[in-house]
């Protein structure tokens, strides 16, 4: 969640211990290129090509599915010595149900009291949303928001075990509240563990080099079809960052996202899952 106020912004950063680096949650633009000496003429072309395709791919699947990707504010009262204190918290989500059903990362909205979705970027609509389920153990949350005159088109999820380390991989989402921003990477790696807000295992998590920071949580990670294959969760950030952002977990290029298939199976068991289930089944 990217937090509005700075002095609470520490706070934030959950998950468990990894590595050299902890698992930040992402509460998570550029594009990542990649320079390769071409051997030859050919080579060169060909890579040339190839790089040209994946651009005008990211161009199509921006356009295709950005609308679909709404951004998500939750307002948290909290109290002290000094008195009572509003706190907005920002993050991403994924419209799953012409119905009005959103979803998104359940670290995104906890204990918030008031929570608002505004479709299609800065100048598009804002809904009051209602939580309508949540499976803490994976992260997961429901929003239900009143879809008259929206024209809500939700996005398709795929099968996330047919992904592959190295398959292209596109995020949307509204990292530091910079509404449906693009980044580009790839599948780094499949069958990763991260922990949940509330210390559980989450299994089978895919990890990503495309650039994921505060704000994208609850977003979709995308395949080359435009499909979703996990939902952006946490960031690995290391213990030596420091600033305002790494305070929070800026990125570094690994990022994770849990996988479509865990998150298809937790729908149907959430309340209104049975909506949101036939939404992703269509």
């Amino acid at each position: 969640m990217a937090r509005v106020n700075l002095t609470t912004m520490l706070s934030a950063v959950l998950g468990g211990v990894v590595a050299a680096g902890i698992l930040a949650v992402v509460p998570s633009g550029k594009s990542i290129h990649r320079t390769v000496m071409a051997s030859s003429p050919v080579a060169a072309n060909t890579l040339a090509a190839d790089e040209q395709t994946h651009q005008t791919l990211a161009h199509v699947i921006y356009e295709a599915d950005s609308p679909s990707v709404v951004a998500i504010s939750a307002t948290s009262t909290s109290s002290s010595l000094f008195g009572a204190s509003q706190q907005a918290d920002t993050g991403s989500g994924i419209v799953v149900s012409a119905r009005g059903i959103i979803l998104t990362n359940n670290h995104v909205v906890a204990g918030a009291h008031f929570i608002a979705v505004q479709i299609g970027g800065a100048a598009g609509p804002l809904r009051r949303a209602q939580l309508v389920g949540v499976d803490a153990a994976h992260d997961i949350a429901l929003l239900q928001i009143a879809p008259a005159g929206l024209a809500l088109r939700p996005l398709k999820f795929a099968d996330s075990a047919a992904v592959a380390v190295g398959d292209p991989a596109f995020a949307i989402g509204n990292p530091y509240g910079l509404d449906q921003t693009l980044t580009v990477g790839v599948v780094s790696a499949l069958h990763r563990t991260i922990t949940a807000p509330d210390g559980t295992a989450i299994k089978g998590v895919i990890q990503t080099d495309a650039a994921l920071n505060p704000g994208n949580s609850g977003g979709p990670l995308l395949n080359a079809a435009g499909e979703v294959i996990g939902v952006n969760s946490q960031i690995a950030t290391s213990r030596e960052s420091s600033g305002v952002f790494a305070s929070q977990g800026g990125n570094t290029g690994v990022g994770f996202a849990i996988a479509a298939n865990t998150v298809k199976v937790d729908l149907e068991h959430l309340d209104h899952g049975a909506a949101a289930g036939a939404a992703l089944a269509s």
